[in-house]
């Protein structure tokens, strides 16, 4: 298939977004915010992201081994570059993971959080997600929303949702995540789909798919259409052109005016 990539960073902080694509895959990590909030690693979100990107797809060059296989060995490699960070840390740098693989006559998928695969057939449009994580803390996501983004606020609201969030991520009674322990590879939704099922894909993180899912803004045959015509660079800035127009974030609540954004698009070739 060829792949096509872009990722941008959503403000002045460092993206911590991070794809990568190949003939064969195609990879969106979506770093988690930290708030401001202690994470026991000197490293930071950034350098996790590139250091699990790169294992996952070195982990992932042997197309027949399982996606769930090698999320858990690129987690157990990032981990042991770092072990003088406290790992068990509830906020330890961690991320959302979106794997697309093909292989011959079928597509594999894989899921950890809410960065979507897209999958364009004759039959339309299949969303793959998982978003366990809208089923925790809504009170204090409700409570975010009532402010400004960029108040001070705000910013105390996120980082008490963000507290509470770490306090059952990677757990039975919340949601799962790419962090310190190979476990949660174990936890991610994964599938197969049919080749002649597909005729693109696109793989992106929540920084692009809000266009569809929060903005409200396009629709999956829209993204796809656009993809195809002008490339991941102009979706993401559509993104940005939409949240311009809401830069406080009344219209549209969410944590910070701008997400970072990754994205990899498909087609089969």
């Amino acid at each position: 298939m060829y792949v096509s990539v872009a990722t941008e960073a959503g403000g002045l902080a460092p993206n911590e977004d991070w794809v990568a694509g190949t003939p064969t895959l195609a990879v969106v990590l979506d770093g988690l915010s930290t708030a401001g909030l202690d994470t026991g690693c000197r490293h930071g979100v950034p350098w996790y992201v590139a250091q699990l990107g790169g294992h996952l797809v070195a982990a992932l060059a042997e197309s027949d081994r399982q996606l769930t296989d090698g999320l858990a060995d690129a987690l157990d490699r990032v981990a042991r570059l770092h072990p003088e960070c406290d790992l068990k840390n509830p906020g330890t740098p961690s991320a959302t993971v979106a794997i697309l693989r093909e292989r011959t006559g079928s597509f594999d998928h894989l899921v950890l959080a809410d960065s979507p695969v897209i999958l364009e057939g004759d039959s339309g449009v299949t969303v793959l997600t998982d978003l366990r994580v809208d089923d925790v803390c809504r009170d204090l996501r409700t409570e975010t929303e009532q402010f400004q983004t960029g108040t001070p606020e705000h910013r105390a609201s996120v980082a008490r949702l963000v507290a509470a969030q770490r306090a059952i991520r990677n757990t039975e009674d919340g949601y799962w995540v790419a962090a310190s322990t190979p476990e949660a590879a174990l936890h991610a939704l994964v599938g197969t789909t049919p080749a002649d099922g597909v005729r693109s894909a696109a793989v992106m993180s929540d920084g692009v798919s809000r266009l569809v899912t929060e903005y409200r803004m396009a629709t999956w045959e829209g993204v796809l259409d656009k993809l195809r015509e002008e490339g991941p660079v102009s979706l993401i800035r559509s993104v940005r052109e939409v949240e311009a127009m809401d830069p406080h974030g009344q219209r549209w609540p969410r944590y910070k005016a701008g997400d970072d954004a990754a994205i990899a698009f498909c087609r089969r070739v």
